[in-house]
């Protein structure tokens, strides 16, 4: 038995988002790959881009409108694997003092 969480990104095959799902998938482990059991891609129908961490539905691409960036989606898997966690540049914020002149 796992007592780590796992993730699963469902993507539509007729869509063509296997690319997007596997882009996710490997931010995903760069970011929280010792912290999680697997991260599995989920072949499927309709439209579907689904995110969850087990039963947790992290992102749906309908309810939030379109697809998650790397930033958003770190920090929403985040929020619920270990919501003390820092995810260093992902979580700060720009100012006008941050961008070039």
């Amino acid at each position: 038995m796992h007592d780590k969480p796992r993730i699963t990104i469902l993507y539509c095959t007729q869509c063509n988002w296997l690319l997007r799902a596997g882009w996710m998938a490997q931010e995903l482990l760069q970011t929280f790959g010792s912290d999680l059991n697997e991260v599995a891609l989920i072949p499927g129908t309709g439209g579907n881009f689904e995110i969850r961490l087990d039963d947790a539905l992290i992102w749906e691409r309908k309810r939030d409108g379109g697809f998650p960036g790397p930033k958003e989606l770190k920090q929403r898997v985040r929020d619920v694997l270990d919501p003390e966690r820092n995810l260093g540049h992902t979580d700060r914020v720009h100012t006008e003092t941050d961008l070039p002149s």
